[in-house]
């Protein structure tokens, strides 16, 4: 069992298994060095130099990450948390010193006056804070406390309610609307089980097995369910493994009443309609060749925008 390997070690050797290559395509002269300062413990990774810059160059050039002067910094080299020496003499080329990518090159702040001496630079508690006044801030203008002084003005018992949460993306905008109406039992009234019916959109024909309310429907309210003449709907009567009506896969579907006309509605013949009442581009002859009249042949792009009125 030696050589098995959990799936963190897994990971870990994916992760690592071209650290050997990190400098590779670096030109032959030049090195990637982390910077690190005594004041500081914020590090600056991979820090390119050329080893045919001088010593003061280097210092010129950290001057402007992190503000010591030159003449204030004292350089250590050092290697995996180890230190190899100082990089002492200002005219010195940097591959004197046979630096290599990889290394850090440790900063010691000897300025008094450093604005990085005891986290001037990081500890934000040292900041002096803005204050005013009670008084002052009474006479501001455009202020929540003026807001709520004037609403109190008009309610005495005023409050400010917290903020609802919303969800993140898409969701974010339809959360913000206002609840929509539940349908009652007067978005039904007339609707009887066993009468022809038209639903639209789509003007599809069938027949009412089903009025009332569905408990497996999060959206609530009354439903009509519609037994199509052709595979027109959506499931087979069944809502999340209830049976409500039987019917063939693709017949059922369960809609709003305001989508649904009963009457007098035969089954279509269908080489009638397709001789009659349909051109070829979809227009029906019937509406004078309006393409969006809510026939079926001209309504499948409009059935998308009712999902919420139809399961």
């Amino acid at each position: 069992m030696s050589g098995f390997k959990t799936d963190k070690q897994i990971i870990r050797d994916y992760v690592t298994a071209m650290d050997h290559l990190q400098y590779s395509q670096l030109p032959p002269d030049v090195v990637a060095i982390t910077m690190t300062h005594s004041n500081i413990s914020t590090k600056h990774v991979d820090l390119r130099f050329n080893l045919h810059q001088t010593i003061a160059e280097v210092k010129e050039r950290f001057r402007v990450h992190i503000g010591t002067p030159p003449e204030h910094q004292q350089l250590i080299l050092k290697e995996n948390g180890h230190t190899i020496g100082e990089l002492s003499d200002n005219s010195r080329m940097l591959g004197y010193y046979s630096v290599q990518s990889g290394m850090e090159i440790h900063i010691i702040d000897h300025d008094p006056f450093s604005l990085s001496r005891n986290g001037g630079l990081t500890d934000v508690s040292l900041v002096e804070k803005y204050k005013i006044s009670d008084e002052a801030y009474d006479k501001r203008k455009g202020t929540m406390r003026e807001f709520i002084r004037n609403k109190r003005k008009e309610d005495p018992n005023f409050k400010l309610q917290p903020k609802k949460p919303s969800v993140m993306g898409a969701g974010a905008a339809a959360s913000e609307e206002e609840p929509k109406e539940v349908p009652g039992v007067e978005s039904v009234q007339g609707v009887e089980v066993g009468q022809r019916c038209e639903v639209m959109p789509g003007a599809r024909r069938g027949t009412v097995r089903f009025v009332g309310e569905i408990a497996e429907i999060p959206a609530g309210g009354y439903w009509v369910g519609v037994e199509f003449d052709e595979p027109l709907g959506h499931n087979d009567g069944t809502v999340k493994g209830r049976t409500i009506f039987t019917c063939g896969p693709g017949y059922g579907a369960f809609v709003r009443g305001k989508n649904v006309t009963v009457g007098d509605f035969p089954v279509r013949d269908i080489f009638d309609e397709l001789n009659d009442d349909e051109e070829e581009d979809g227009a029906c002859k019937k509406h004078d060749g309006e393409g969006d009249c809510g026939c079926a042949a001209t309504t499948t792009a409009a059935s998308a925008e009712d999902d919420e009125d139809e399961i």
